[in-house]
């Protein structure tokens, strides 16, 4: 399948209408930091593949990272409430051509990689006592 032009892409996304615009700006920048950590630097971008699993796990971390105890609102204002939120907004971008998948990719990779509320209600900041004033997620 070609890919379609960029500029196709925001009519898409507001076309239909399940999640924010910033939620697909969220969900590159996870899968760029999923795909460094299993493939590192190397390699051409198209070839950095990773799984669902993988994918839901680095947008846990990444949201825990920006937004802490407020993680679970910022997605939820988003449309998003679960791991499948994240499948569903890869798939349509599978399916619309402006990303890649594997055979073997399915949506329901997507399914129950982790509950909301264990991931972000539980989220507790800890001090980092090393001495250098800076805190982080636990």
């Amino acid at each position: 399948m070609k890919t379609p032009p960029p500029e196709q892409l925001p009519r898409l996304l507001r076309n239909d209408g399940r999640y924010a615009l910033d939620a697909y700006d969220f969900l590159y920048i996870g899968l760029d930091r999923a795909a460094r950590a299993r493939h590192g630097e190397r390699g051409p971008r198209e070839q950095r593949h990773v799984g669902g699993g993988e994918l839901c796990e680095a947008l846990r971390d990444l949201a825990l990272e920006r937004w802490g105890k407020l993680a679970r609102q910022v997605l939820g204002r988003w449309g998003i409430h679960r791991t499948r939120d994240f499948g569903e907004m890869v798939f349509l971008l599978v399916n619309n051509g402006f990303m890649s998948r594997q055979e073997s990719d399915c949506i329901e990779d997507f399914d129950d990689v982790f509950a909301f509320g264990e991931a972000f209600d539980d989220y507790a900041i800890q001090l980092d006592h090393t001495g250098d004033g800076s805190a982080r997620g636990g």
